[in-house]
């Protein structure tokens, strides 16, 4: 039982470890990752434009398969869990050779590997002293800084440029885990919601997609909002001062606008929508009396408010409709979007111990306006409505680790794209004839184009260090080298 069992664990383990098995898996988070940024997501994605983009047969399919919510979807957390095992797994598999080869550089070459090394060259030379001096100039002038390398019965040098590069896959490999990380920690604990301010109001709870109410360890303030538009009247850009209050004093305050959000405690406020709330703030008039007596004057109303016109009379806005529509007798509001408003006015006169109020609608609406009985006739000259802005708030604690595997693969993939590991060795030794000549080898993990040219220049540095005299032999060189 304990042998089957440790056969399992071991094909799991071989499983997991398997280069063929990381890459499936990489490539199945990337289907499923661009799939998540074509496919309409929720919560961010309104109800009423899921429901104009999909048939409701497909988006009840895209619902059950978490295809509208692909980053939080709990088999797609699992995936990622799997892919980052099977990173681990490969890494631990590999790891040790790596490690070894690059904390224990193959310094002094034996002559079997020295005899099947593609790129080499070897140079007459008068003693071994000339030879190696020669060489140590020859890599200092290529900026390479060389060690000798004392044997019991042999002296040899050793120079190598970017050996990091050799471990440059674990660094890859290191920033993938990092940001599978922060997708799971997102997926796991993050959330998204939203929260509407008017100006000079202040809230600490976020309504989630879900229904539900989170409540902040702070609350947020919107001191002022507007937009910019294009000449023809199109947005340009929607815009909102807002502070944080933490335990009753400001702490941080901040004008927001999209793609620029407001950051504190971990949460993100970002500007998402922009509007008006349909509620009027002021109502701006020219009150004409009908007596003729007395100028017209100028007054602004807010709702409810009463303003007097002069000693015997006054006005009141009693009400206030963005989009109005008569119907059934009643006069209703039909929308918050102020496109056809109407403004209730009762103006109240007192004389001779007598009240009497008289109902005035702007515009004049037949059977419910008594414009003709006012003492005063009223002109609109401007309204001003409460507006509002909509803050998409999110809480993604994983931010740091994506963030940090997105530079840690920046820094991986230049080790792997731009750092070459070159090694050099120079050996005085006898060729066949017995004559004394510097063998010189050297390889590199990649781009070995480039490798090729700078060994020749360094055969060449050498020539020129040694003798004039001196008959050099033609450089022994083959195309590929898999060994190391």
């Amino acid at each position: 039982m304990a042998l089957s069992l440790r056969s399992g664990y071991r094909k799991i383990w071989q499983t997991l470890s398997s280069i063929k098995t990381g890459v499936v898996l990489i490539i199945l988070v990337v289907i499923f990752s661009a799939a998540g940024t074509v496919i309409l997501q929720r919560p961010m994605t309104e109800p009423d434009d899921m429901q104009r983009a999909y048939s409701p047969q497909m988006l009840r399919i895209l619902d059950i398969t978490g295809l509208t919510d692909v980053f939080h979807a709990r088999w797609f957390v699992s995936l990622l869990v799997l892919v980052s095992l099977s990173i681990i797994a490969a890494s631990v598999q590999r790891f040790p050779n790596s490690w070894r080869y690059f904390a224990r550089p193959y310094k002094s070459p034996d002559e079997n590997f020295r005899r099947v090394l593609p790129t080499q060259a070897q140079i007459p030379i008068a003693d071994e002293e000339q030879g190696l001096g020669a060489a140590e100039h020859a890599l200092r002038h290529l900026g390479l800084r060389s060690e000798r390398i004392v044997r019991t019965r042999s002296f040899s040098l050793f120079a190598e440029r970017n050996r990091i590069s050799e471990m440059a896959v674990y660094i890859v490999h290191a920033s993938l885990l990092l940001i599978f990380l922060g997708g799971i920690v997102d997926a796991l604990y993050g959330w998204h919601g939203f929260l509407t301010l008017t100006p000079g109001s202040q809230s600490n709870e976020v309504a989630l997609r879900s229904g539900a109410v989170k409540s902040m360890p702070f609350a947020v303030r919107c001191d002022s909002t507007g937009e910019e538009t294009y000449t023809d009247g199109t947005p340009k850009r929607w815009w909102s001062k807002l502070a944080v209050v933490d335990q009753g004093r400001e702490v941080e305050r901040k004008e927001i606008v999209v793609n620029d959000p407001l950051v504190y405690a971990g949460l993100r406020f970002y500007q998402a929508s922009y509007g008006s709330t349909g509620k009027l703030d002021r109502l701006i008039l020219t009150a004409n009396p009908t007596s003729g007596t007395g100028g017209a004057r100028e007054i602004s109303l807010a709702l409810n408010q009463t303003v007097v016109l002069d000693a015997d009379t006054s006005v009141q806005l009693a009400e206030f409709i963005p989009d109005y529509v008569v119907q059934d007798g009643r006069v209703y509001a039909r929308s918050n979007d102020v496109v056809n408003p109407a403004a209730h006015l009762i103006v109240t006169s007192q004389k001779a111990g007598t009240k009497a109020s008289v109902n005035v609608w702007l515009p004049e609406i037949p059977g419910f306006a008594e414009n003709a009985s006012s003492p005063y006739t009223f002109q609109p000259r401007d309204l001003k409505t409460v507006n509002y802005t909509g803050l998409q708030v999110s809480h993604e604690p994983g931010q740091w680790a994506v963030w940090a595997g997105v530079i840690l693969m920046g820094i991986g993939l230049t080790c792997v794209f731009y750092m070459v590991h070159m090694r050099f060795w120079a050996i005085p030794t006898l060729d066949s004839r017995g004559h004394m000549v510097l063998w010189i080898g050297g390889t590199a993990n990649r781009n070995r184009d480039a490798f090729e040219q700078k060994f020749q220049k360094l055969v060449e540095e050498i020539k020129k260090e040694l003798k004039p005299q001196l008959v050099v032999s033609a450089p022994t060189q083959t195309a590929t080298f898999a060994g190391k």
